[in-house]
C-alpha cells in the first residue's frame, strides 16, 4: 500500500513539471491612428510579409503641408518684424524727448511679436508632428494584418495595422508559486529534447486567472515555425 502511495505522489510531482505552450512572436504591436484623416495609401501587398523599411499607411496630409509651408514663411516675416521693433525700442529708449508712454508702447509691440513667435513655433512643431504621424513606416517587423483600405476615414484610436517582431520566439507558461524557485534551477526540455533555454522572466505576482501561479516567459532565439504547440519540461 505504501509503494502505491509513493508512486502516485511521484507521478503528480513529475506531471506538475510538464507544460504546453504555443510559440508566439517576441512582441506583437497594434498600431492605431494618432490623428484623423482619409487614408490615401494602404500597402496591402505587404500583408503577410516582412516590412523591410516600407511605408505601410499614409493619411492625407496635403492641407497640413500647405499650412506648414505658410507658417514657416510667416515665421520669416515675423522674425524681420521683431528685429525692426527691437531696434526701434532700443533707439527710442535713448531719446530723452520721448515720453514714458511712447517708450512703453514700443516695448509692448516688441513683446507682443515675441509672444506671437512663441505661438507660431508651437503651431509649426504641432504640424510637423501631425504630418509625421500620418506616414507610418515599419523597419523589419512582420505585417500581420492591415485593417484599413485606401479611401477609408480614420479617427484617433482606430486600428490601422498589426505587426509582429519575429526575431525570436516566446513561450508563456504558468508555474505553481511554490515550485518557482526550484524550477529556476532545472534544465528545460522542449519536446523531450534538452535545450540551453532559460526562463527569461517570472512575474512575481499571481496571475489574475491562474491565481496560484506565476507567469513565466521563455525566449527562443531561433524559431523555425511560429504558432506551433510545444511540450516544456523541467528536469
Amino acid at each position: 500500500m505504501k509503494k502505491i502511495i509513493i508512486f502516485v505522489l511521484l507521478y503528480v510531482s513529475v506531471s506538475a513539471q510538464e507544460y504546453y505552450s504555443k510559440v508566439e512572436a517576441l512582441n506583437s504591436y497594434v498600431i492605431k491612428a494618432a490623428v484623423s484623416g482619409k487614408i490615401t495609401f494602404s500597402n496591402d501587398a505587404l500583408e503577410g510579409k516582412f516590412a523591410n523599411e516600407s511605408l505601410i499607411i499614409q493619411i492625407d496630409n496635403s492641407l497640413d503641408l500647405i499650412d506648414l509651408k505658410e507658417s514657416k514663411n510667416k515665421m520669416l516675416l515675423l522674425n524681420e518684424m521683431i528685429n525692426i521693433e527691437e531696434k526701434n525700442y532700443a533707439r527710442l529708449k535713448r531719446v530723452s524727448s520721448k515720453s514714458i508712454f511712447e517708450k512703453e508702447n514700443q516695448k509692448l509691440k516688441y513683446i507682443n511679436l515675441k509672444s506671437n513667435k512663441a505661438d507660431l513655433n508651437i503651431k509649426i512643431f504641432s504640424l510637423e508632428d501631425k504630418i509625421k504621424n500620418k506616414k507610418l513606416y515599419e523597419k523589419n517587423n512582420y505585417i500581420f494584418n492591415i485593417s484599413v483600405k485606401k479611401g477609408d476615414y480614420v479617427n484617433p484610436g482606430n486600428v490601422l495595422y498589426e505587426s509582429k517582431d519575429l526575431s525570436a520566439g516566446k513561450l508563456e507558461i504558468f508555474i505553481p508559486i511554490l515550485e518557482a524557485q526550484n524550477i529556476l534551477k532545472q534544465d528545460i526540455y522542449i519536446n523531450d529534447l534538452k535545450s540551453d533555454l532559460k526562463i527569461s522572466k517570472i512575474f512575481k505576482v499571481a496571475d489574475e486567472k491562474h491565481i496560484s501561479s506565476y507567469k513565466a516567459v521563455i525566449i527562443m532565439p531561433n524559431v523555425d515555425l511560429f504558432s506551433k504547440l510545444v511540450k516544456i519540461e523541467f528536469k
